[in-house]
């Protein structure tokens, strides 16, 4: 059975590599995850409010990192950087061990943030390069894949070590969780190099910063990446407080899109490899976003089962939205990026991703949960809207492509 699993992966070696360190870097990330708030709080000592505020302000420290990281990845090659920072975010977690106040928390979370947003920039980069150009959305939607496989088996993992509840227990679970950022570090290795791009004389350093359709892209990608928070908060309390339904539906409507995820987005991926076809899938993404805020609305004030099937309804038009949003997004940064500066552009565009995170849930927590109705509309006029503009904006891109532009901007 293994022999057969492993031939039906991709031939391509670096992508192979990418699934395997991607299998046990997800694996590691989800049993931290999974644990960790509870961690902090029971066997670390902080309070509830001092984990949020301290996550919170090591998310906004994250945002600063991706553009020098992927410009450090250019230059320097993208595998090893990647390495580099990827091992250094693998022992990172052992400083909790050390952590006893608010100070110390704040300290370790925001340099693991850091750390992570230039990982991040440096494993965009290397995609960039070691994959051919028209397979890299394709390998980017196998490994979204993956991750979802692998935040099964280490929340399932993190469940034993909650359930024993002890320090012997989350330190046991702590160093399991490194063991596995090693070795998806060490996994990495096995991607064929990539050579670091020609340093050029001319222009700025950090060009990403000046290309201004790329700057637009960035954010209306940020924008529709909202629907995350959507999935993960919005959602969760919508079903709590303001339906009918049975808190139980909101572990059904996530298991209902991480199989979604699993199962469908290689397929989702398709005519999303460059740039027009991926600003087309944006666009559907935007109005299939904007579907499901309406659908979510509407369970409100119906009878229980009414809201269920509603509720379920509204997910799966959700995850529809997700999948060719997640796909539009690679093949808009990957296609409009210069060759020599993958890995900025590539941590620019990611930085919009982790911006929506930062701000969505605490937006959406109060818009739609205090608002209502017309909180689930506003953000669906928002989904359309920033959807309709993304192929403007990848024209205008397209048209800043050209030989002499390009050349301005570096």
């Amino acid at each position: 059975m293994p022999s057969r699993l492993v031939r039906l992966l991709p031939s391509h070696p670096a992508t192979r590599a990418l699934i395997y360190s991607t299998l046990a870097g997800s694996s590691g990330r989800a049993l931290f995850i999974t644990m960790s708030v509870v961690f902090f709080t029971r066997s670390v000592g902080l309070s509830a409010s001092e984990v949020g505020v301290g996550l919170t302000i090591a998310a906004v420290c994250g945002l600063f990192a991706g553009v020098p990281a992927g410009h450090l990845a250019d230059r320097m090659g993208p595998r090893n950087t990647l390495v580099v920072f990827a091992t250094l975010r693998a022992v990172g977690p052992l400083g909790y061990l050390l952590v006893h106040e608010f100070a110390g928390f704040v300290a370790v979370a925001s340099t693991l943030a850091l750390l992570d947003a230039a990982s991040g920039a440096a494993h965009g980069a290397l995609v960039a390069g070691a994959i051919p150009a028209q397979e890299r959305v394709r390998t980017r939607a196998i490994l979204r894949s993956v991750t979802n496989v692998g935040w099964a088996i280490g929340a399932i993992g993190a469940g034993l070590a909650l359930h024993a509840d002890t320090r012997a227990g989350y330190t046991t679970l702590l160093l399991v969780c490194v063991a596995f950022f090693l070795l998806s570090a060490l996994l990495d290795l096995r991607v064929p190099a990539v050579a670091a791009a020609a340093k050029r004389n001319d222009g700025p350093t950090f060009v990403v910063l000046r290309d201004r359709p790329y700057l637009a892209l960035t954010v209306l990608n940020a924008v529709l990446c909202v629907h995350y928070g959507m999935l993960n908060v919005a959602v969760p309390l919508w079903v709590v407080q303001r339906t009918s339904a049975p808190a139980w539906v909101v572990g059904g409507l996530g298991l209902l899109n991480a199989v979604s995820v699993i199962f469908l987005q290689v397929r989702a991926s398709r005519g999303a490899g460059e740039a027009t076809g991926a600003a087309a899938a944006q666009r559907v993404a935007g109005f299939l976003l904007a579907g499901a805020c309406v659908l979510y609305a509407l369970a409100a004030g119906k009878p229980m089962w009414v809201a269920v099937g509603i509720l379920f309804i509204a997910s799966a038009v959700h995850v529809l939205g997700e999948l060719r949003q997640a796909a539009g997004s690679w093949g808009i940064s990957f296609d409009l990026a210069p060759s020599h500066a993958q890995g900025q552009y590539q941590g620019l565009y990611s930085t919009g991703f982790a911006l929506a995170n930062v701000i969505a849930p605490a937006v959406l927590a109060t818009v739609v949960i205090g608002w209502g109705w017309p909180g689930w509309a506003l953000f669906g006029f928002l989904f359309a809207a920033s959807g309709m503009a993304v192929p403007v904006a990848t024209r205008w891109a397209q048209r800043t492509r050209e030989p002499e532009l390009a050349t301005a901007l570096g």
